[in-house]
């Protein structure tokens, strides 16, 4: 067990949840350590005294403490969809829509799920704001199949678990509005068997060895 990289994750986390994505899809098997925000584990804040997740933790003692840079090392490694190489534009390019999803999107995001810990913050106007971003994405995927041409890439798999937290806030209204390209996009994506492996619930982690993740078996989305 000791020969793997050790991360650090939380089941419902968007950022643990695209980086669990590309180590599944990239066959990078690592320990994983499963954990409770409210109640860190000291070793996790003994090499990342942030104390947010992921962090991948390399088999020299590397600690990679970004979601982005996790999923660029797993997929320098072995990219078998070629998410890294999109049928349309480029890694800037990809880079660049990611970057509006975490930045501006991701702001409105937690103002919106999260209005009570704001002060003076109008939950419905962050949803308006942050429904910019989704009437974009709708539009591209109104044109391609994915956000960067006919098949997945990391654009897609970046993104793709913010827009679940954004439409599980409130699902009814989310199927109301008008985005007939970005609700099915949706829907392929959390139906995909990628999806629904990294989804499986572990335990707390407790001191000690963790279980392998991925499990040794294939994964790719339909």
């Amino acid at each position: 067990m000791g020969s793997y990289p050790i991360l650090y994750s939380f089941r419902r986390c968007p950022y643990a949840m695209r980086a669990r994505l590309a180590l599944s899809i990239s066959h990078q098997v690592c320990e994983l350590r499963e954990v409770v925000l409210r109640d860190k584990p000291p070793e996790l804040l003994a090499v990342s005294p942030k104390g947010t997740v992921p962090v991948l933790i390399d088999g020299d003692g590397s600690v990679l403490e970004e979601s982005l840079e996790i999923m660029l090392w797993a997929l320098s490694k072995h990219d078998p969809e070629a998410w890294l190489h999109p049928e349309q534009g480029s890694m800037a390019t990809m880079q660049a829509l990611i970057a509006e999803c975490d930045g501006g999107f991701k702001h409105h995001l937690d103002r919106y799920k999260y209005a009570q810990r704001y002060e003076d913050t109008d939950a419905q106007v962050h949803r308006g704001e942050g429904s910019k971003f989704l009437e974009k994405l709708n539009a591209q995927l109104g044109v391609t199949s994915y956000l960067c041409g006919q098949r997945v890439s990391l654009a897609d798999i970046a993104i793709a678990p913010f827009i679940r937290q954004f439409a599980n806030t409130d699902r009814t209204w989310f199927q109301q509005q008008p985005w007939p390209h970005l609700q099915p996009w949706l829907t392929h994506f959390l139906d995909s068997a990628l999806f629904h492996q990294i989804m499986e619930k572990y335990p707390k982690w407790e001191s000690g060895t963790g279980p392998l993740f991925p499990a040794l078996r294939d994964s790719a989305l339909p």
